[in-house]
C-alpha cells in the first residue's frame, strides 16, 4: 500500500464564513475521524494537499497527517471523500477516517491484466469477470494492485481464477477461490 506523508495544522475556525475566508487565503478543510474519539479539525495547505491526494487518487493510500498543534502529533488515515468545487476543480474539502496500523481491515484491491492472450491472437474474446477482489490484513501489507500475466490464455481454455491470484502471505482473499477473473472464449 501506498504511504504518503501530508503536513496538517489544527483548525480553531469553524463555520461557512469563517471556511470561505479560509478558503481564500489557500487553505483548505478537513475532519479526522476516528473510532470513539471526538472528531479533529483540520486544515491543509491547498496547493500540497491537492498535489499529493491527486497522487494517490483512486488507489489504496495509507495517510500519514502531521499534524501541528495536536496532543497526538502524527494521525495514520485513509480519505474517506473529497468534496470539489465542479467548475474550478477545486478542494473545498477533505473527510478522513483515522485507522491502526496493526488491525486488519477490508480493502478493495483492483486487478491489473498485462501482456496479450494466446487465444485473443488467434481470434478469440478476452471477457473480465472481476476487476478488483477483496484483501482482508493489516494496511501495510495491503497490495496497491494485483498483476496478472494473461499471455498463457487459450480460446475456450482454463480460466485465471481468484486462487490463482499471487496474494501476499500475510492478507487473505475474500472473494470466492472459483470466481473466474478473467479467460477467453
Amino acid at each position: 500500500m501506498i504511504q504518503v506523508d501530508i503536513p496538517a495544522a489544527v483548525r480553531t475556525v469553524f463555520g461557512k464564513g469563517e471556511n470561505r475566508r479560509l478558503r481564500m487565503e489557500k487553505k483548505t478543510p478537513a475532519v479526522v475521524y476516528s473510532k470513539g474519539d471526538d472528531p479533529v479539525a483540520l486544515q491543509f495547505d491547498e496547493a500540497s494537499l491537492y498535489k499529493n491526494l491527486l497522487f494517490i487518487h483512486g488507489r489504496n493510500a495509507v495517510v500519514t497527517l502531521d499534524v501541528e498543534g495536536d496532543s497526538k502529533g502524527k494521525r495514520h488515515v485513509l480519505v474517506q471523500e473529497m468534496q470539489k468545487d465542479p467548475v474550478v476543480e477545486r478542494l473545498l474539502h477533505v473527510d478522513f477516517l483515522e485507522i491502526a496500523l496493526d488491525e486488519p481491515a477490508d480493502f478493495i484491491v483492483p486487478i491489473r491484466f498485462t501482456g496479450v492472450a494466446k487465444g485473443v491472437d488467434l481470434g478469440g474474446e478476452l471477457q473480465v469477470g472481476l476487476n478488483s477482489v477483496t484483501l482482508n490484513g493489516c494496511p501495510l501489507d495491503i497490495p496497491d494492485e494485483i498483476v496478472v500475466d494473461i499471455t498463457h490464455l487459450e480460446r475456450n481454455g482454463d480460466p485465471v481464477c481468484c486462487s490463482d491470484l499471487d496474494v501476499p502471505a500475510k492478507v487473505s482473499l475474500k472473494n470466492d477461490p472459483a470466481s473466474r477473473c478473467v479467460w477467453v472464449i
